[in-house]
């Protein structure tokens, strides 16, 4: 029987403290009052999921527009943090570590689940270490590929890590291999309450096999333009077309090639940027995305964009792109435009472009 959004497990506990329904609401009431920024944010979510409507608003990350706010049904949300804790086999009183800012979906369902699945969540302020000054191991926690990084040395401490916002560089999936914790890169968006796939970061295959693995509950597809399509009616009634372009290397699996927005077609060449700027990351320090600009004889060149002052460029960082992936340009933004969850906003910088 699957649990009723107004029921809180009797098994969770919030920073050390069990807490039933009623209880909850006290803490959200006094977060929202006396709190700080992010306390305050883990207050307003609370009021919203303790309070008799069966859904809430969540805003979209903005990530290929402005943000939105879309209405999102509580039950979906646990049907969501079920198949979470089905997949990585999470019980009751298991421990989670939540560092992530409450005011995005990722964060508000480290909440759900622990609410959901009884476990014993400890709340810390988010920040680019979240592990710097723990001195607790965990069982489950979700991380931003920039928290990762830094965290890395301090992972350990971390039994299951599911990591997302971003893509993962390949220098930084090295870096896991070492590693006792299971580390997993996840694909999913607002409106699919998070992840609806999950890829191993640092088992034996994870080289070799670059395909996202869909929850049992999941079925996707693709569109006229080579991109995902998902049917997940357990957490969204209509079927959601993406712009990520795919290869589907089963009916339950596929690789991330690209977002259709960002595909860049140069002298009848398609490129994919991300694929090129995974080849980039390990010899560039700086932020740094790959785009275009209109071309009279190409249709659109090929330029790197990296964030920062003005220096002299070495050229030899191009020596693994091929013949076609090579920028013709290169432009410096001393800061990039952001959304709200810090994502890069690729058009919007170039616009800044002179």
């Amino acid at each position: 029987m699957i649990p009723s959004f107004r029921k809180v497990h009797n098994r969770f506990k919030f920073n050390g403290m069990y807490f039933g329904h009623q209880d909850l609401k006290d803490v959200a009431y006094s977060f929202v009052k006396e709190g700080v920024d992010f306390e305050k944010s883990i207050g307003v979510f609370l009021l919203d999921w303790l309070d008799d409507n069966d859904y809430i608003y969540v805003n979209t990350s903005g990530s290929t527009g402005q943000p939105k706010p879309i209405r999102m049904q509580k039950q979906a949300m646990v049907t969501s943090a079920i198949a979470t804790g089905n997949y990585f086999n999470l019980q009751p009183g298991d421990s989670a570590l939540h560092c992530l800012p409450t005011a995005f979906i990722a964060g508000k369902m480290m909440l759900v689940r622990a609410m959901i699945l009884g476990l014993e969540l400890d709340v810390i302020t988010p920040s680019s270490n979240p592990l710097e000054h723990c001195i607790s191991s965990y069982d489950f926690c979700a991380m931003v590929p920039m928290q990762l990084e830094n965290a890395i040395g301090n992972l350990d401490t971390i039994k299951t890590l599911i990591v997302g916002g971003a893509a993962v560089s390949t220098d930084l999936q090295d870096k896991l291999k070492s590693l006792s914790s299971k580390v997993y890169a996840t694909y999913g968006m607002t409106e699919t309450v998070t992840h609806i796939a999950v890829k191993n970061l640092n088992n034996d295959e994870s080289k070799s096999d670059d395909s996202f693995k869909v929850f049992p509950e999941v079925t996707i597809s693709q569109d006229e333009r080579d991109c995902l399509v998902i049917n997940a009616p357990h957490l969204n009634t209509a079927e959601i077309i993406t712009n990520d372009v795919v290869k589907l290397t089963s009916e339950s699996s596929f690789q991330l090639l690209g977002r259709a927005d960002n595909v860049i077609n140069s002298g009848g060449v398609k490129l994919f940027p991300e694929q090129i700027e995974a080849k980039l990351k390990p010899f560039l320090r700086d932020r740094f995305f790959i785009a275009s600009k209109t071309d009279p004889s190409l249709g659109e060149e090929l330029i790197l964009v990296i964030e920062g002052a003005s220096e002299t460029f070495d050229t030899s960082v191009f020596k693994n792109l091929g013949a076609f992936e090579k920028p013709r340009h290169i432009f410096y933004v001393e800061q990039f435009c952001e959304t709200g969850s810090a994502k890069i906003q690729r058009k919007e910088t170039v616009a800044l472009l002179k």
